[in-house]
């Protein structure tokens, strides 16, 4: 029998795998500008955010009740006026104006309140006011002074009550010479 012992084997090491190196990646060298530029400084203290402009406070009230002055052109002559309105209104308050005239041919008129007032012995009469797209005939006086079976005229204030005109068509000639003797009659008397 064979006592020889045997002789452990020998282990050798297993082979490890070679690392993997991550792939290398190239930047591209940054070329120097030609001149240089000095550093900009970061600023000491935050800039503060920019502010929308404040806006202009209304004008205090003055205490007590508000004087209202005159208009400029109160008691102005009244041919400014006509000669300002639209072309398509021009014709309405040249007819209104010529009815007026023809109604009451003793009224003086001037302006007031941007608009021909008419008045007899300091009592108004009428007025005609012009707007852009419409022409008033405004009549003085409660609402049962001028009859209207027809609805033609708005308002029922006890001052006064207007026909709205936005054509030379509209206008009622006859009802509206009717209106402006009533108009007329009731100034004279003293409104």
């Amino acid at each position: 029998m064979n006592t020889a012992k045997k002789a452990p084997a020998k282990k050798t090491p297993a082979k490890k795998a070679p690392a993997r190196k991550a792939p290398a990646t190239k930047t591209p060298a940054r070329k120097a500008p030609a001149t240089r530029t000095p550093a900009r400084k970061a600023p000491a203290t935050k800039t503060p955010a920019r502010k929308a402009p404040a806006r202009k406070a209304p004008p205090a009230k003055p205490a007590g009740p508000r004087k209202i002055g005159p208009r400029a052109d109160f008691g102005a002559p009244i041919d400014g006026f006509f000669a300002r309105q639209p072309a398509a209104l021009r014709p309405v308050v040249d007819a209104l104006r010529a009815l007026v005239e023809a109604a009451a041919p003793d009224a003086t008129a001037s302006l007031k309140w941007g608009m021909p007032v008419y008045v007899i012995d300091d009592v108004m009469m009428c007025a005609i006011g012009g707007h852009k797209a419409h022409v008033n005939l405004i009549l003085s006086g409660p609402a049962a002074t001028f009859p209207d079976p027809e609805g033609r005229l708005t308002g029922e204030g006890k001052t006064g009550r207007h026909l709205k005109l936005r054509s030379l068509d509209e206008l009622p000639q006859a009802q509206v010479r009717a209106w402006l003797s009533a108009a007329a009659a009731r100034a004279r008397a003293g409104g």
